[in-house]
């Protein structure tokens, strides 16, 4: 079925750009991935995601490597005081369900998010094979091909 990597994140509010832009590339890296679920508190109570628009210039800068990354945003009910800071990025359409918002856990601040990773699905088998024309051989091809009649004779006929 291939690997899913999991990621988590917690992101200071105060954390600086440097930090900010190291943890881009770093995500850059894993939504390389054939299926990345990550999740964390990422800390931009400005982003709007209906809009994908936000205030300051790092959240917009998160938002661009969100978007550079091809990852969607997965959790859509506001947790802390209206805003979401808890957030579930996936790089594959279906991969993540069933997300809910619940309870505060202990005297956390926070809201639980549970979700299902949906990558245990049963996916249907394609019967197309690509050649990879790379690695032939051409030259026997030829050599092949010309001791056949009917090829030699196409070959007088240029």
């Amino acid at each position: 079925m291939g690997d899913t990597v999991v990621g988590v994140y917690y992101r200071p509010p105060d954390q600086q750009e440097e930090v900010d832009e190291a943890f881009y590339r770093q995500l850059e890296v894993a939504s390389r991935s054939q299926a990345l679920v990550f999740m964390g508190n990422f800390n931009h109570p400005d982003i709007c995601w209906k809009g994908n628009t936000a205030r300051h210039t790092q959240s917009r800068r998160f938002l661009q490597s969100t978007d550079d990354n091809f990852l969607t945003q997965v959790v859509e009910k506001p947790m802390r005081r209206g805003v979401l800071l808890d957030l579930v990025l996936t790089n594959k359409e279906g991969l993540v369900g069933d997300v809910k918002v619940g309870d505060s856990l202990g005297c956390s601040d926070h809201e639980m998010v549970e979700f299902r990773n949906l990558c245990g699905r049963k996916r249907e088998i394609s019967r197309i094979t690509t050649l990879d024309f790379r690695r032939a051989n051409f030259g026997l091809f030829r050599d092949l091909l010309g001791r056949i009649p009917w090829v030699r004779a196409l070959e007088g006929v240029h």
